[in-house]
């Protein structure tokens, strides 16, 4: 099962990536977690980019597919990985788009959103006195945790619609890059989070042949 996620901040994509790795037992690799691992180490992958990011400069597509590539030569990826973040092109995408290269990808979840949503949900999120995160709609806080901390700067209406845009500007050409091959699939994330793993998992089992 070679698997890529995508889906806007405020979609839930963490939870459901952490979902669908427990549930059919493949590692769960984003890209922040594989430039914080390679930089730790001091890999030469890891000095590379740290260099880029010393200079505030953007790590080279090229690189970040390395550090991909060799993360998935590893054996606990042998029968499959849950890709997040990656690829974030149509450039990265080309990139990895070589099986013979240590790459597959079988199929692409597209947690989809309307915009109106997804603002809510990101410009509602607040801190409680504990440093707990809550939402004011979704989540609220329980009455020892009040009152509310004031809200982070990215995380008013206008950070959260910007985010979004941009989002939607860099991902809508891969969404077309992936429909056009027919791996794409796209699953409605406007629903509980319950909801949302049961679509999740109708669509993989369909298209896997799990019964």
């Amino acid at each position: 099962m070679y698997i890529a996620l995508f889906g806007p901040p405020g979609a839930g994509k963490g939870t459901q990536a952490g979902a669908i790795s427990e549930a059919y037992g493949i590692p769960h690799i984003s890209t922040g977690d594989l430039f914080r691992e390679n930089i730790k180490n001091q890999t030469k992958l890891g000095q590379l980019a740290q260099s880029y990011m010393n200079e505030g400069e953007l790590v080279p597509d090229e690189v970040t597919i390395d550090m991909l590539k060799d993360r998935l030569s590893h054996d606990d990826c042998l029968n499959g990985y849950l890709l997040d973040g990656v690829p974030r092109t149509v450039i990265q995408a080309n990139l990895l788009a070589h099986p013979e290269d240590g790459v597959t990808i079988d199929v692409v979840l597209n947690l989809a959103i309307p915009d109106e949503k997804l603002i809510e949900r990101l410009s509602g999120r607040v801190e409680g006195q504990s440093g707990a995160i809550y939402h004011k709609v979704f989540n609220p806080a329980p009455a020892w945790d009040l009152p509310y901390k004031p809200q982070r700067d990215d995380d008013t209406p206008e950070a959260a619609a910007n985010r979004v845009k941009v989002y939607n500007e860099q991902t809508a050409p891969l969404i077309e890059y992936y429909e056009e091959r027919g791996l794409l699939k796209t699953v409605n994330a406007d629903q509980s989070i319950e909801e949302v793993q049961a679509e999740i998992k109708k669509t993989l089992d369909e298209h896997f042949g799990i019964d």
